[in-house]
């Protein structure tokens, strides 16, 4: 805990108009490993929101895309420490639902960014992507784009096992635009559409998507379409078809739209992804405890939604008819914001 405790980033930034020095606003960010660029930009705007709206913020992550124990010591660090609210990207959406609780009992506000909890009620709020049309985008452009979509062979390169909410809600997406009886939504793998080749789940890495890819290959090594859970995973995918002389002839799709990502969509890498906006869920989230601490009021969702929707966009640079998108040169100007 204590290594924990000394790897936090803390920004004491002074205190809300109305708050006393006895009692300021205290808020906790606890995203799923720092070594994805997503979630440094998210950090990025909670940190910025935090220093003009002159609150504390203690900063949190875990050492890998998966690591659940550490975002349990986060968040009881946390509690312990008094916080306000907590703004968390889980990595497992059930397992850390216990200690969410804990911080609830406390009176502290949770809200969940880009990853809804399951369920998705164990956090107060979520302000996220709506993950099902990040996918479905990406879906149907590959459909329309592939030669042909009726004899295609998909991939897939999911997030972790447990099929965390967004994994699932980007892998389901993508078959619904692709045109694939999706069955169950709230899972994979049940599907039994043939075009599917299989699953690997890749830990969101670099590292994952290029060890998936080269297993998928061995397994069909004429693939027409790549999904990919995120845009690192893309690029390791990418290094492996490469490697097997296949990058020219396989659409890689994938969900993120961060500055890298856009570079690969630009080069070539990436064929089309789907843009978050990571900073602003963070710095949104932080608005709302600021206000919960003023007020008790809680954030509510986008209306026809249960969670607090911060947008999405296709970036492609080969867009097709029906699918309103944005080239990666107009990307560039905005990723992340």
């Amino acid at each position: 805990m204590g290594a924990l405790l000394a790897g936090a980033a803390l920004i004491g930034l002074g205190l809300t108009a109305g708050a006393s020095a006895a009692d300021p606003i205290k808020i906790g960010i606890v995203t799923k490993t720092d070594a994805n660029p997503f979630f440094a930009k998210m950090k990025e705007g909670a940190e910025a929101k935090a220093k003009e709206l002159g609150v504390e913020l203690q900063s949190f992550a875990g050492k890998f895309d998966g690591d659940n124990d550490t975002q349990v010591t986060a968040i009881e660090n946390l509690i312990s420490s008094g916080v306000s609210g907590i703004l968390l990207a889980a990595s497992d959406t059930k397992a850390i639902t216990p200690v969410v609780e804990q911080a609830r009992q406390a009176g502290i506000l949770v809200i969940a960014l880009d990853t809804p909890l399951d369920p998705a009620n164990a956090a107060d709020a979520t302000f996220a992507t709506d993950n099902v049309k990040a996918g479905e985008l990406i879906g149907q452009w590959a459909a329309k784009t592939v030669k042909d979509p009726s004899t295609a062979k998909v991939a897939f390169l999911d997030a972790i096992e447990s099929q965390p909410t967004v994994d699932v809600a980007r892998d389901q997406g993508f078959m619904k635009g692709f045109g694939i009886d999706v069955k169950d939504p709230s899972r994979y793998l049940d599907e039994d559409d043939k075009r599917i080749v299989g699953h690997f789940w890749g830990n969101g890495s670099e590292e994952g998507g290029r060890t998936g890819m080269e297993t998928l290959l061995q397994k069909e090594p004429d693939l027409s379409v790549v999904y990919t859970i995120n845009e690192p995973t893309a690029a390791g995918a990418y290094e492996a078809l490469k490697a097997a002389g296949k990058e020219s002839g396989v659409l890689i799709t994938s969900v993120d739209g961060g500055c890298p990502g856009v570079e690969n969509v630009k080069a070539g890498v990436i064929g089309a992804t789907s843009m978050q906006y990571p900073l602003l869920m963070a710095s949104k989230g932080v608005e709302a405890i600021v206000e919960f601490k003023k007020s008790g009021k809680k954030p509510e969702p986008t209306p026809g939604l249960d969670f607090f929707n911060t947008g999405v966009t296709l970036v492609t640079d080969k867009p097709v008819s029906g699918i309103e998108s944005i080239t990666s040169a107009e990307a560039l100007k905005k990723c992340w914001g």
